[in-house]
């Protein structure tokens, strides 16, 4: 059995429990790993099936569900949620917005933002672009492109100068949505680098060469790229911070994040200050957020104390489906878009697109 073959029969986990994949309604289209929602048509339905009656003519459950339950005020505020999104256009950028996804702490988030964030921008019709440069290839994982030791990858870009549109691969689940993959190769590339003329501008310079090639060949712009970053600040980071115009930072809510923040804005600063004075902190995005600890709570009103002008209004949850997802090869955008984890990586993708 192929490898392609054994993931069309994998079984999503829960679907005995009436979990939103386990029934195929007319959001869904088959794809890899059984049953593929669209988030865009899911979203549409679940707004349409709150306002609808039924045939007895008794009104929806978020109607006659009794507000003062818990379990019904969060259900229907999430249902206003989707309300809000439903038929919002997303507008394309001026310019080709470069985004570094950064943060010195590992576990925030970092990977998990740029997959979902870019698959909802994607989805939303616009052009984006995930360049992996950490060497654990997670977002390439996340996006379902292979990035075994024998595929061409962002290494090769880097280090044995081929053009970027060489190693690019489409995410076989949402148009609009394409992945420079990173191999373990990369691990050796630090070392590598420090050797290389312009060994901080190479990422540029390829993204640079890239875009005019999209232009000469008649393809569209690109509208965002997304720069997925180790946790580290070595020679890899410093070539995706010289590359963006913006960074995005996931903060996870709890107090070590505040710690890592801080050191991660002097070295930022360092970066401004020597090698690209364009950059800019323009997003923080909270992460696995637990509402029912006081802590969250705290490190998140001392976060929007400090930056209100960048945190996003959107906060994600800790949420099973969104750990669920990578097995799949998958975001939770196209995994389960019903989720409230998918839902808040909609809201994040929409404020920053209309920044």
């Amino acid at each position: 059995m192929t490898s392609s073959e054994a993931s069309t029969q994998r079984i999503p986990p829960f679907v005995s429990l009436g979990s939103a994949r386990s029934v195929a309604g007319p959001g869904y289209a088959p794809g890899r790993g059984g049953i593929h929602p669209n988030p865009v048509a899911e979203l549409a339905t679940m707004v349409a099936v709150s306002r609808e009656t039924t045939t007895s003519g008794k009104t929806n459950v978020f109607d006659s569900m009794d507000d003062s339950s818990p379990i019904a005020r969060e259900l229907a505020h999430e249902t206003k949620r989707r309300e809000r999104l439903l038929g919002r256009e997303l507008p394309k950028p001026e310019k080709t917005r470069i985004f570094t996804v950064s943060n010195q702490k590992g576990g925030v988030g970092k990977t998990t933002t740029t997959v979902n964030i870019a698959a909802a921008l994607a989805a939303a019709g616009l052009n984006v672009l995930v360049i992996d440069i950490d060497p654990q290839g997670n977002a390439s994982t996340a996006l379902g492109v292979e990035h075994h030791a024998d595929v061409d990858s962002i290494y090769d870009v880097l280090i044995n100068d081929f053009p970027l549109a060489d190693v690019v691969a489409p995410c076989p689940d949402i148009s609009n949505l394409i992945c420079a993959p990173a191999t373990i190769h990369l691990a050796g590339a630090e070392i590598e680098l420090v050797s290389l003329v312009a060994r901080e501008q190479r990422l540029r310079r390829a993204i640079d060469v890239y875009a005019k090639a999209r232009a000469k060949n008649g393809e569209e712009r690109l509208d965002y790229i997304f720069i997925d970053c180790p946790p580290s600040l070595g020679l890899l980071t410093v070539n995706a911070f010289c590359a963006a115009g913006e960074v995005l930072i996931p903060i996870q809510c709890e107090y070590y994040a505040l710690e890592g923040l801080s050191q991660l804005l002097k070295n930022i600063e360092m970066i401004q200050k020597h090698l690209n004075a364009d950059l800019e902190v323009s997003t923080i995005l909270l992460t696995m957020y637990d509402g029912r600890t006081n802590l969250a709570a705290q490190v998140a009103a001392e976060v929007r104390q400090h930056f209100p002008d960048q945190v996003l209004g959107a906060v994600v949850p800790r949420s099973v489906r969104i750990s669920e997802a990578p097995s799949y090869q998958q975001t939770v955008m196209t995994y389960d878009p019903s989720s409230s984890g998918a839902l808040s990586y909609l809201e994040a993708a929409a404020e920053i697109a209309e920044r």
